[in-house]
């Protein structure tokens, strides 16, 4: 693949982009940018969120990942269905009551100020760590495809794709990204089936052989019995579970998409239906994997000894597997729709991650609804680029200090960010109890440190036990436990305001 084809495919690709942002964002309004004016059809919301959900972190490392872990995220996949159900009967009915455009909202009327403030500041913590990471993933690629060979230096690719970024969100929001993520989680959906017919079609496997070859390989084994391994069943599906209430349910990214629906039932029906989907496609990813290195095997390509594969340890990439097979060794079309499918899904995540951040910051500490409305879209464009620079700056850290799969590190990242959201979020569903407001940051900061060094000496102290993506689960209990300690019993007016 040419890096002029590539960057074609690039342009044309934003070209769309860009025409329906200028198709939707006519007449924009604050209530239209942060929750589409509450009039987006349930289904068109399931629709967009799948590639919100996923990202090119599912698309590159998932697949990859096989290689040494199995199917072993199906354990984790199969824990998000759980959660789906604790967000769609819990934490939605609580959103649509209090008709919420920022979500941290509720952490002010069950707590008070410092709670509301904690919770939203480790949102923006969280979720500019994780796009950041996910962004950064799609930019290597690109690096590797294209522009190293054209001389063009990293932060250069990073700039330019923040860019194009902002040009189509920063004035439509998220009745914007509605239609994009449709249009990019269309284009994600066919990239992946493409790509397994493609494979299947070089390995001359039909559809029965195909399913007979995945689930005959080493590669798929699911059930992991070991307690003590990161890939332990039942570690994975809790972590699953946990990661999805915290990363949808408590992420103002995307319950933002869910609070533009028309309704309550409108919302639930759009995650009750996103779940199946999100699982499907999960194993359409997982199955990829199998057959990329089935692909690799019959073509008499030792992967693990390819230079342009392998870590500064020696050791197998896994997330340049797909890109390096895509673009080297399979046919120029499925390159063409592997490089589409790439740029789909990562943006598709990032463009709402971006809009959610200029919410909550605009919403949580700017308190913009206080101004007129022109003064309001000044505020919201000059916080989006904001958060723009912000998130290339992140990318370039992450650039000189990353050693591990990009799945692993966004959701290890997650369970120290996230931990101090569903402790309080827990707290404050699940207890009576009020909290001493000045003690609240504190304690969400020191939960996530005394995760970091049990972490850190589970082995020496745990008898070695290695933790995965349970770190979530600890960081929630730690903090939970220190909420607890600087909580009191609340006397009957505030019970009864708690109740209501």
């Amino acid at each position: 693949m040419s890096p002029t084809l590539v960057l074609s495919l690039i342009a044309g690709y934003f070209i769309v982009l860009i025409i329906i942002a200028l198709l939707t964002s006519r007449k924009a309004t604050s209530e239209s940018f942060f929750v589409a004016n509450r009039n987006a059809p349930w289904y068109m919301v399931a629709f967009a969120m799948i590639g919100t959900s996923l990202s090119g972190v599912t698309f590159i490392s998932v697949p990859g990942n096989v290689y040494g872990k199995g199917w072993s995220y199906l354990a984790v996949v199969a824990g998000y269905v759980a959660g789906y159900v604790v967000i769609g009967t819990v934490l939605m009915p609580l959103y649509y009551r209090l008709q919420l455009v920022s979500i941290y909202t509720y952490l002010e009327q069950r707590f008070g100020y410092w709670s509301y403030k904690t919770g939203a500041l480790f949102f923006l913590i969280s979720r500019a760590l994780g796009s950041g990471l996910r962004l950064y993933l799609v930019a290597g690629v690109l690096q590797l495809a294209v522009f190293d060979a054209m001389g063009v230096p990293f932060a250069a690719t990073v700039v330019v794709s923040i860019l194009f970024i902002y040009l189509y969100t920063f004035k439509g929001g998220l009745k914007t990204i509605l239609w994009t993520d449709t249009f990019q989680t269309l284009a994600m959906l066919s990239c992946v089936a493409l790509s397994i017919y493609f494979i299947s079609s070089e390995l001359n496997l039909g559809f029965k052989q195909l399913v007979s070859t995945v689930r005959e390989s080493s590669m798929s084994q699911v059930y992991f019995s070991d307690f003590s391994d990161d890939k332990f069943f039942w570690k994975q599906f809790a972590s699953g579970m946990f990661i999805t209430i915290v990363m949808t349910g408590l992420d103002q990214d995307l319950m933002q998409k869910n609070l533009s629906c028309r309704s309550l039932a409108d919302a639930q029906k759009n995650m009750f239906w996103f779940t199946p989907v999100i699982v499907g496609v999960n194993v359409l990813f997982l199955t990829l994997g199998v057959l990329l290195y089935q692909y690799a095997a019959a073509k008499g390509l030792q992967l693990n000894e390819l230079p342009q594969l392998l870590k500064a340890n020696k050791t197998l990439d896994t997330d340049l597997v797909f890109p390096y097979l895509a673009t080297t060794q399979f046919t120029l079309f499925a390159g063409v729709v592997f490089i589409l499918g790439l740029i789909a899904i990562t943006y598709a995540s990032a463009d709402s991650a971006l809009t959610a951040l200029t919410t909550s910051f605009c919403v949580d500490f700017l308190d913009i609804k206080q101004y007129p409305e022109a003064r309001q879209t000044r505020i919201r464009q000059l916080t989006h680029l904001g958060w723009s620079v912000a998130l290339i700056g992140i990318i370039l850290v992450f650039r000189l200090i990353n050693e591990q799969s990009l799945i692993d590190a966004v959701f290890k990242t997650a369970g120290y960010t996230y931990g101090p959201l569903l402790a309080l979020y827990s707290f404050g569903i699940f207890t009576r109890r009020r909290l001493r407001e000045g003690l609240v940051l504190p304690v969400c900061v020191a939960g996530p440190l005394l995760t970091l060094l049990i972490v850190s000496h589970s082995v020496e102290w745990l008898g070695g036990y290695k933790f995965g993506f349970e770190i979530l689960l600890l960081n929630g209990a730690l903090t939970f436990l220190g909420l607890l300690l600087i909580s009191r019993p609340a006397n009957r007016t505030e019970a009864t305001a708690i109740l209501s």
